[in-house]
């Protein structure tokens, strides 16, 4: 298919790269120039990228860059044809999502949301998992683009569905990995040994795919972004604004989130949401890694 791919950050440049590799005709744009992927045409602005294209796909950092890539001066907009599917897995508004699928939608282009999960070695491998609203006959038509790039999809119904579902899993994570970094924290200052713990976690009913996936990275000290402190943030900031949206209190998430704003103020907004554990070790007086690191 032929495929514009706007946005190579992160995750957006390892899965352009796959799009590539599977024989899809791919051309690029990204915000800062310079990226480039093998095998895929770079275009100027977002209008000249999408022009001619079968599918227009974002992966971009928030509501706003969404917004100003597919309406602004160069935006996308300019090249929509009746036909044409926009896929965004970029993580945004539910909101914000219903109002931009209307927009396209009277031009007789699709919209699908497509938020995704795996972090940067899921990207990297092909193996995401999306988190997928909209039109069954359109989620059908990009299926060939989804294999591509990820091993799953879960649609989760109509449109905005997919970002409202990825806000409920993006809770899930800041709370699980607040809950492990403080339980390593106390058991460092209370003298227990960090890997033995990691043992008895994996053995027992608190093991989680959070802990599997984040506890190497911690114990070696490496805090170079998976997942960016600052996205996790815009993204705990987005739950809440959802919740406040429907009335729901979200208690444990109000408490992250002032933790997440700290952290950020203390300088690691570009690190691995995994530094806000930094916070609590300062908090402590200790440093939890392992005997390697």
């Amino acid at each position: 298919m032929r495929v514009a791919f706007l946005g190579l950050g992160i995750m957006g440049h390892a899965m352009a790269t796959n799009l590539v590799k599977a024989g899809h005709e791919v051309t690029v744009w990204n915000r800062t120039p310079g990226k480039l992927v093998e095998g895929a045409g770079i275009a100027p602005t977002p209008t000249a990228a999408a022009q001619g294209a079968e599918v227009v796909w974002l992966c971009l950092s928030d509501t706003e860059a969404v917004e100003t890539v597919l309406f602004g001066p160069d935006g996308v907009e300019h090249s929509l044809n009746e036909g044409m599917i926009i896929a965004d897995s970029s993580t945004i508004s539910p909101t914000a999502t219903l109002k931009f699928a209307q927009r396209v939608g009277g031009k007789g282009v699709g919209y699908v949301d497509a938020p995704m999960t795996g972090s940067k070695i899921g990207a990297r491998d092909g193996t995401l998992v999306f988190i997928v609203g909209g039109d069954e006959a359109h989620i059908e038509r990009l299926k060939p683009i989804f294999a591509a790039m990820g091993k799953k999809i879960f649609r989760m119904g109509e449109t905005s569905k997919g970002q409202a579902t990825k806000r409920v899993m993006n809770l899930q994570i800041a709370l699980i990995f607040e809950g492990f970094a403080e339980a390593l924290t106390l058991a460092t200052k209370l003298g227990v040994d960090s890997e033995q713990l990691l043992s008895l976690i994996e053995a027992t009913m608190v093991r989680s795919g959070v802990v599997e996936y984040k506890a190497p990275f911690i114990l070696q000290r490496d805090f170079t972004p998976n997942f960016p402190l600052r996205l996790m943030h815009k993204d705990i900031r987005l739950t809440l604004e959802a919740a406040r949206e429907a009335r729901v209190k979200l208690p444990a998430l109000e408490t992250v989130e002032e933790i997440y704003q700290m952290a950020t103020e203390d300088g690691h907004r570009d690190l691995d949401y995994a530094a806000t554990l930094t916070l609590l070790e300062k908090w402590a007086g200790i440093q939890v890694k392992g005997k390697a690191a």
